[in-house]
């Protein structure tokens, strides 16, 4: 069979919510990573055969195709096209999936997978909320829709609830979870394990969300997101800016233009699970990727699981019996941050790096996402 290999992966620091990236385009934002995949791959940009981008709230700055735009931003070659997916949370992986689909088919030779979210900018959400303000409708609301799971809240934060609730995970459990994702985070960066991956833009050179002051004290003084409720801010993943973009190149083209491959893309798998309680769908993603992929639990040495929230994490860890220090060893988004549509890709850069740092083999990478959804990807450190 074909082969997909990445052959560059790269990351902005991740922005604070009004922090040092919240007054940077989206389209440059993107344009930047992008440009630094291309270079540090050693590739010519007129001979990428498409750019895909990952973007959740395809609104204002961030519409009408900003994998399009961004690539154009950039100043790179505009015979060169672009699109850009919506998988919710997912976006970006799923980006890398169809980079690689492609390559794998035999269709495209070198395809740039990434994504971009500001946050600061454009809200989370914000195309269901101004379609609405503007009377076009919600997204739960056809009768289709009610027929089969009624008009009860569909949202993130009650998913995240309800999952807390199903595998008895206290509100102290997750807090210890999210006080150890910064611990990890901080360490990465004074380790400097962040420096491979990371493209500095302009002034803004480290993640901003990792705060070294956190405790569990502060932490239990926090107000729950909903009455009666478990879930804090303090467990929950950062409102963040940031764009990440790798290169994905078939096996023709690393040979004929003599690239260093940095992992192959082993495995990939998406599958659905209850759109109410929306987040759980990384259990049986795992389990699927893992089974396509010949590997059982320990085969993996580095898992990335998106840590939208720590329930999710947590009833994962417990479902599959993942050891917790081959689980987000360098922190996650809790404390780095979640650029929703970036960060599948920024994920899938700090495995890739990980893994070739630590001489990992296989490392796996899987995110819930809106909907009801998971992306697993299995790649292979070379």
């Amino acid at each position: 069979m074909a082969e997909a290999y990445i052959v560059s992966a790269v990351r902005t620091p991740v922005g604070r919510r009004k922090g040092g990236l919240s007054q940077v385009h989206p389209a440059d934002l993107a344009g930047h990573v992008i440009k630094a995949a291309v270079e540090r791959a050693g590739v010519d940009p007129g001979e990428v055969d498409d750019v895909i981008l990952g973007c959740v709230d395809q609104l204002g700055a961030q519409s009408t195709n900003i994998a399009r735009t961004a690539w154009l931003a950039a100043g790179l070659p505009e015979h060169v096209p672009g699109t850009t997916v919506d998988r919710q949370c997912g976006s970006s992986q799923q980006a890398v999936h169809f980079a690689a689909q492609a390559v794998m088919a035999g269709v495209q030779d070198l395809v740039v997978a990434g994504g971009v979210e500001v946050m600061s900018l454009v809200p989370i959400s914000s195309p269901a909320i101004v379609g609405a303000q503007q009377g076009m409708g919600a997204p739960y609301g056809s009768p289709g829709w009610t027929a089969r799971y009624g008009d009860q809240e569909v949202s993130q934060f009650r998913g995240a609830e309800l999952i807390a609730e199903k595998w008895g995970i206290s509100r102290r459990d997750m807090e210890e979870y999210a006080l150890s994702s910064h611990q990890r985070a901080i360490a990465a960066q004074e380790s400097g394990a962040f420096d491979e991956e990371i493209v500095p833009y302009g002034a803004v050179t480290a993640d901003e969300g990792p705060r070294p002051d956190t405790s569990l004290e502060k932490m239990a003084g926090l107000k729950t997101l909903s009455e009666g409720g478990r879930l804090t801010a303090a467990v929950s993943s950062q409102v963040s800016d940031g764009a990440a973009a790798l290169l994905i190149a078939s096996e023709a083209a690393v040979r004929r233009r003599g690239l260093t491959p940095l992992a192959r893309v082993h495995t990939m798998t998406v599958t659905g699970a209850d759109p109410i309680l929306m987040l759980s769908a990384p259990i049986p993603a795992t389990r699927q990727a893992l089974k396509r992929a010949g590997l059982g639990i320990d085969d993996i040495d580095h898992y990335e699981i998106n840590e939208a929230f720590a329930s999710v994490v947590l009833a994962w860890l417990k479902e599959l019996g993942v050891d917790p220090g081959r689980t987000n060893p360098l922190g996650g988004a809790i404390a780095l941050g979640h650029p929703l549509g970036a960060t599948g890709a920024k994920l899938m850069a700090t495995l890739v790096h990980g893994l070739r740092r630590t001489g990992g083999r296989y490392g796996l990478q899987t995110m819930c996402e809106g909907g009801g959804m998971a992306n697993a990807t299995v790649v292979e450190a070379l």
